[in-house]
């Protein structure tokens, strides 16, 4: 008991030293990110008291801003300035992941797994330098989802059905990609499916429930996001090459004297991809999420929490590869579920999870300064397309090829069966042979 107090402590220790790095290396400042372009105009009316006002400035994820203002109104009661609450409003997400690491890392042990492999964990969870990207453009949030959203798995495959409901909500309102863990949750959980699908629609509502009634740009900004209307990839805009659209795109000479405010080797994105992105996203989710259910009903010893976390990590894999608003941040969720996934049903070193990491900082930065955008566009299609479709063939696949291994097993090799018929007939007539005798 004391050398497992002992090696939590340890843990604990080395996610806060963790923390700590990461707001030292990505909470300097806030100038020109997104927090100071969308975020502080309406946490500077929040912290001064004018509630009226937030709920009006608060951007799409106001939710996310909601939920976070304690410890925005803590920088203040304390005599801190912007930029104290800035840090303030991140160490939350911080924390979040932190916690998840450890989360992971009290199972991993309990499994016997090596002190390496907790240790990949509490990496990817906290020290990820994708997680680093995220503080630097003002997106903590993206963290904080994608913890919650891994959570609530984890919670209702343990029927805490109360608390997954909890956890789900408060990631939907915080940003509303998290609906695509919904199908997950309820994969997950063995009972209680309404009763927390009722607590998540309710967290979620009053949550999101006061920016939709103050009238300011909430419903509006929402309606965009969900149907990419006007968004950064609108017709005519370059785009991201970091996502599977960009070879759709027209090349940026062809946009003549518009090329002085694109940047070289840009492309311009089609209408249609702005306007179909989001909602194929959600739509694509239905299916997957029904198939998994399918091919777990049909198998038998199938763990209900791997399949659920092995789904979400699919989900958001497949989210980050078809927006067409792809941003560095945006696969942050998907590793959290793809590590959460690989530690606990492969029971190994998340060195996939490792590895698309590194991926995403590569693909974003490091070849980046290097290379053209087609390059950057040929690598992320390169990693991405080979893994959405290695851990579909592992969500579909393998549950149909444990089922016929089983049922194999049951009827026996055709060699066997016969050999068995043979002897039993033998049986028979020597016995017949002995009576007639």
């Amino acid at each position: 008991m004391r050398r497992r107090a002992d090696e939590n402590a340890v843990w604990i220790a080395l996610a806060g030293v963790a923390v700590a790095a990461m707001a030292f290396l990505g909470l300097r400042e806030f100038a020109f990110n997104d927090y100071d372009n969308e975020a502080r105009p309406a946490v500077e009316a929040l912290v001064h008291g004018h509630l009226g006002s937030f709920l009006t400035l608060a951007p799409v994820y106001g939710g996310s801003l909601l939920e976070r203002t304690p410890f925005a109104l803590a920088a203040g009661l304390f005599g801190g300035g912007e930029l104290a609450v800035y840090r303030m409003m991140a160490l939350p997400c911080l924390l979040a992941g932190a916690a998840l690491g450890i989360w992971l890392i009290a199972w991993m042990r309990r499994d016997g797994q090596s002190r390496l492999a907790q240790a990949v964990a509490l990496i990817v969870c906290v020290a990820n330098p994708v997680t680093l990207l995220a503080l630097e453009i003002g997106h903590p949030d993206e963290l904080f989802g994608g913890a919650l959203c891994v959570a609530a798995v984890l919670l209702a495959s343990r029927r805490h059905d109360v608390w997954a409901g909890l956890a789900l909500g408060l990631a939907i309102a915080n940003k509303e990609w998290a609906v695509l863990a919904i199908g997950p949750v309820l994969l997950a959980l063995p009972a209680g499916r309404v009763r927390c699908m009722s607590i998540a629609g309710a967290v979620t509502a009053a949550l999101l429930a006061p920016f939709a009634l103050a009238g300011g740009g909430f419903l509006a900004g929402l309606h965009s996001a969900a149907t990419s209307a006007g968004g950064a990839g609108a017709a005519g805009t370059s785009f991201q090459p970091w996502q599977i659209w960009w070879f759709l795109g027209s090349p940026a000479h062809a946009a003549g004297a518009a090329l002085n405010a694109i940047p070289a080797g840009a492309r311009l994105a089609p209408g249609w991809v702005e306007q179909v992105g989001h909602p194929l996203i959600v739509l694509l989710a239905l299916p997957l999420t029904l198939a998994a259910w399918l091919a777990m009903r049909r198998s038998r010893g199938v763990s209900p929490e791997h399949t659920a976390l092995l789904l979400l990590a699919l989900l958001l894999l497949e989210r980050f590869m078809l927006d067409p608003w792809d941003n560095v941040y945006y696969p942050l969720p998907f590793l959290l579920a793809l590590l959460a996934w690989e530690t606990l049903a492969l029971r190994r070193p998340a060195l996939l999870a490792a590895g698309a990491m590194l991926a995403v900082w590569i693909g974003h930065r490091s070849i980046g300064l290097i290379v053209t955008p087609d390059v950057q566009a040929a690598f992320f299609a390169v990693w991405t397309v080979p893994l959405a479709l290695a851990l579909a063939a592992r969500l579909y696949g393998a549950p149909l090829m444990r089922r016929l291994r089983d049922d194999r097993k049951l009827l026996g090799e055709p060699g066997e069966q016969l050999a068995a018929l043979v002897g039993n007939d033998r049986q028979v007539l020597d016995a017949h042979a002995e009576a007639i005798g």
